[in-house]
């Protein structure tokens, strides 16, 4: 019986937004927490550029920080974006709102900036001790045995824990060491696009050089460029094009190909990158993958969070929000269960289904912000869902909405997604305007099929934000 003593050491691996936030949520319930990073102290050394894909945070995040009172904090430098501005190559912008009023908007956050701010208020705890540049290299389940190399001195120490958490991102050395034991997998599913972080400069005097408050798309079908903005004034632009191909990474060898590529399919981004050319050489050409894995858990002696476990692709904006919300569910099975085996089961059980479903999700949106969001068609279709959302308050639910501003699990609103699209799809036959849409049998429609669905899983649909 691996009983759950609040008194415990325990150990968490990664300092990153999930474990760091892991552990102020255990040293809230008692634990001393070491936490393993292998990372130097980014509040000490610069850590380079190039990787960071800032921060959408929205509802479950949120949420998950207002647990230890970071909430409020975190939103004094966060920015509002109530949509997306769509970019086309022709130049004129189009604006697509994310909810049915501005009270509705996810909010861009740098990932540094939230990273050391949870780093920091975990230490003032006093029960949360960071170890920097320390690399898990063994993990021995049975023993409660961590090999652990100290990259300041290049030695192998070993660490007693009775139990480690694994937050140790997409490339989880935990993970890696269950897969070993009989009955763990581990799938990844590498994106063949890539990604490369660039930037838009704050203009005179820190003002911004396009709309603040809006994610920024420019959707060139089989590729797409992001910007989102910081609190300086500046965006963060992110390029994602495929690493092989006549319009790829591969491609655009030189400075001269990157800014005729530029010039032809991003005038207006251009005019605002004087360090385009700079930036595209010298920061990293990143990778995406999925990762789909279990049992997420070895008995009471160990358990993955966040990208550890799940790591997904950034395209719904949900992966530290997903992560987030890990916290908030174990939290809950520790307050349920005497046994760590116990609540790791039932934590397991509860995140796995939702984790696989903002996965599939997150993929699906790739695709809809590279090639749909430009589209005549997929424009009507937001507009109509836009007049539902309005005429039926409460029972006519959209996908973005229940996975950005609402706590209704993942695998739930997936499937309302599912079965809103096939209403919209069947009232915009023959529409032109979205305005004209036949509301009379769109009420049918939602209360045939969409009201019946949420009332059977009422349990999942009455979680507040």
């Amino acid at each position: 019986m691996h009983e759950i003593d609040q008194t415990q050491r325990v150990t968490v691996v990664g300092a990153g937004l999930v474990g760091s936030l892991l552990s102020m949520y255990l040293a809230r319930r008692g634990f001393q927490v070491d936490v393993l990073e292998w990372r130097p102290d980014m509040r000490r050394e610069e850590i380079g550029a190039g990787r960071s894909i800032n921060l959408a945070i929205s509802t479950r995040g949120l949420h998950a920080l207002r647990q230890v009172g970071l909430e409020e904090e975190a939103l004094r430098h966060a920015i509002p974006m109530r949509g997306r501005m769509i970019h086309p190559v022709s130049g004129e912008q189009v604006f697509q709102a994310y909810g049915r009023d501005e009270s509705q908007h996810i909010n861009s956050l740098s990932r540094a900036w939230l990273n050391k701010y949870l780093m920091t208020h975990a230490e003032r705890s006093g029960r949360v001790r960071i170890q920097f540049e320390q690399r898990v290299q063994h993990v021995d389940f049975q023993k409660g045995v961590l090999d652990v190399l100290d990259r300041s001195g290049s030695t192998v120490r070993e660490l007693h824990t009775p139990v480690v958490f694994g937050t140790d991102g997409s490339g989880s050395a935990i993970r890696r060491e269950m897969t070993t034991l009989p009955g763990h997998g581990s799938a990844q599913e590498h994106l063949s696009h890539g990604y490369k972080e660039l930037t838009i400069p704050a203009g005179p005097d820190g003002t911004f050089p396009m709309e603040k408050h809006a994610l920024h798309i420019w959707p060139r079908g089989s590729y797409m460029l992001i910007a989102l903005p910081n609190e300086d004034g500046s965006f963060t632009c992110t390029l994602f094009l495929p690493f092989q191909g006549p319009v790829s990474f591969e491609s655009l060898e030189t400075p001269a190909r990157v800014v005729a590529f530029f010039e032809e399919q991003f005038p207006d981004a251009l005019a605002m990158m004087p360090g385009l050319t700079h930036d595209f050489f010298h920061n990293p050409t990143g990778t995406m993958v999925t990762v789909k894995s279990g049992p997420w858990h070895v008995g009471g002696r160990a358990l993955l969070l966040g990208d550890a476990a799940h790591a997904i692709v950034p395209f719904f904006g949900q992966g530290m929000n997903c992560g987030f919300e890990d916290c908030v569910t174990l939290d809950a099975c520790l307050g349920r269960h005497t046994r760590w085996e116990d609540a790791f089961e039932e934590f397991f059980r509860l995140r796995k289904p939702n984790a696989d479903a903002i996965a599939d999700m997150a993929v699906e949106n790739f695709v809809e912000m590279r090639d749909r969001t430009a589209d005549s068609r997929f424009l009507l279709e937001k507009a109509v869902e836009k007049e539902l959302l309005k005429a039926f308050p409460g029972e006519f639910l959209s996908r973005y909405t229940l996975v950005s501003f609402s706590r209704v699990p993942y695998r739930l609103s997936y499937e309302v997604g599912a079965i809103a699209s096939g209403i919209v799809t069947e009232l915009i036959e023959g529409l032109t305007r979205a305005q004209d849409v036949d509301l009379e049998r769109a009420g049918t429609l939602i209360r045939e099929r969409l009201v019946p669905f949420v009332k059977e899983h009422s349990d999942g649909f009455g979680i507040e934000g």
